[in-house]
């Protein structure tokens, strides 16, 4: 069964970083699509970035270009979100998402995590 646990979350100033990780098990983790979603309190969750299992098509939101990076380490089982410069609107529990696992050329988020809060205030 495929477990996802994200960790990194946490308070920060606004203009700071923060580094996201997203531990993935029970998969064969070089076959799957990521990506990282967030939802504010009232809101939508939203895709922030996501990576295809070969690693080099990359898609963000536009709200998080220029600050936010994403990519994964096959050899950890692992994906990162590093995000810097971060303003006030960026608050929000951030899920990591694992599709089905089977190379494919779209993404189709199947496993969650339980999400990790992330707070921007002064």
């Amino acid at each position: 069964q495929v477990q996802v646990v994200e960790s990194g979350g946490g308070l920060v100033r606004p203009g700071g970083s923060l580094k996201l990780s997203c531990l993935v098990s029970g998969a064969r983790f070089v076959r799957h699509n990521f990506g990282w979603f967030r939802q504010a309190p009232g809101k939508e969750r939203q895709l922030v970035a996501a990576v295809r299992w070969s690693g080099n098509a990359i898609n963000y939101a536009d709200s998080v270009k220029g600050r936010f990076t994403i990519w994964k380490e096959d050899h950890k089982n692992t994906v990162y979100l590093q995000m810097d410069n971060l303003k006030p609107e960026d608050t929000a529990v951030y899920y990591c998402a694992a599709d089905g696992g089977d190379y494919s050329h779209t993404y189709d988020p199947n496993y969650w995590g339980q999400g990790t809060q992330v707070t921007v205030s002064s």
